[in-house]
């Protein structure tokens, strides 16, 4: 029986990603090489944990899926991860289960082929999200209603802004989405330089992206600053973008993606407007709930994961009677683990991946913790 498993986990190295955050939490010396913007721990195909001094936990899940994740399970349906944003990524949203489904079918049939950097769906699963705020965190998640976006804009001023703002109050979000990602590529930068006159996080983002409309759009999504210990779920459909800050983040195990602004990359108007749900919502902030063994939860409304926080601190204990499968990092301080006759220690940026089969699992020490799991 594998009771656990220590992890080696794979770095992301986004050009929107830190140079300091994970190579400080990493124990390595600063700056790193290049931008360092997501650490992955869990088993996504494009790039899964290893276990330590053996191959990847894909595929030892694919050896043996019962042990690892359960009867009847044959994928880990998670992936943690530790987000170190420096800029602003691009404005995106995720599909729900049918959509993604549907958009993953088509694809395959049709394409583009799997690589494509046009390609929209790389599986057949929705993405729902959870943030964890560990620093200040800045993000965009949801339209506001369009009157208020509207207004905002006619404040600015500009020939350009009035015109959105026209379009919001008549047709609403989608319709000024649509005009905007189609405005005229020789009037892209006076638009952007419009809204610029907002300053603070606009302004910054007019800076970074002088020709890009997803600028306006920004501006009619909510801004939102978690401060450390609140928790943002995103909701498939809904449109979001990360401005700056560190997080936790657990996620569907999907890597579907519909671009809507603030990016370089493809963006499938057609496709978006399908997704995209463009009615009005408040960002979902998720707040934390004590659990009898001490673990602090944060109930996302998703099947895929749940997340929970262990804070310990010296002759504390949190007892977990169900913990797999699991993965269980250890974000500050030390954490000692034990299950069955196993004990492993956790320092800053390590983690460990609990298996279905192994029994309750005990953690102690001095430290900040996170696990990961399925609900029940």
């Amino acid at each position: 029986m594998i009771e656990l498993l220590r992890l080696d986990n794979p770095i992301r190295g986004y050009a929107w990603g830190s140079r300091t955050v994970l190579a400080r939490l990493l124990g390595r010396s600063t700056p790193s090489g290049g931008p360092e913007a997501e650490l992955w721990i869990g088993a996504h195909p494009g790039d899964p944990s290893r276990i330590a001094g053996s191959g990847s936990l894909l595929d030892q899940i694919a050896l043996d899926p019962g042990p690892m994740l359960g009867p009847g399970a044959d994928r880990l349906p998670f992936l943690l991860k530790v987000l170190a944003v420096e800029s602003a990524l691009s404005i995106q949203v995720h599909p729900d289960a049918a959509q993604a489904v549907e958009g993953y079918q088509r694809e395959e049939q049709c394409g583009p082929p799997v690589g494509d950097p046009k390609r929209c769906y790389h599986d057949d699963w929705p993405k729902p999200e959870l943030l964890y705020a560990v620093t200040p965190f800045e993000a965009l998640c949801g339209f506001r209603p369009p009157a208020e976006s509207a207004a905002q804009l006619r404040a600015l001023g500009g020939p350009r802004l009035a015109r959105v703002a026209g379009l919001l109050e008549r047709e609403g979000n989608r319709e000024a989405v649509v005009a905007l990602t189609d405005w005229p590529h020789e009037d892209r930068a006076a638009l952007v330089a419009e809204a610029g006159r907002a300053g603070g996080w606009v302004a910054d983002l007019a800076g970074r992206h002088p020709s890009d409309p997803g600028v306006v759009v920004a501006l009619m999504l909510h801004h939102v600053t978690l401060e450390p210990g609140q928790a943002l779920f995103a909701r498939p459909r809904t449109m979001h973008a990360y401005l700056r800050g560190t997080a936790v983040e657990i996620m569907a195990s999907s890597d579907n993606v519909l671009r809507g602004g603030l990016t370089p990359k493809h963006v499938d108007l057609p496709e978006l407007l399908a997704v995209t749900d463009f009615a009005a919502s408040p960002p979902e902030l998720v707040p934390a709930v004590r659990q009898p063994n001490g673990e602090d939860l944060y109930p996302a409304p998703c099947t895929q994961f749940q997340l929970t926080r262990l804070r310990l601190e010296p002759g504390a204990a949190v007892r977990v009677a169900d913990p797999g499968p699991g993965a269980l990092l250890c974000l500050e301080g030390e954490l000692e683990v034990v299950r069955g006759a196993v004990r492993e220690r956790l320092g800053r940026g390590e983690a460990l991946f609990l298996p279905h089969l192994g029994g309750p699992v005990t953690v102690t020490g001095d430290g900040l913790g996170f696990r990961a799991g399925v609900p029940s």
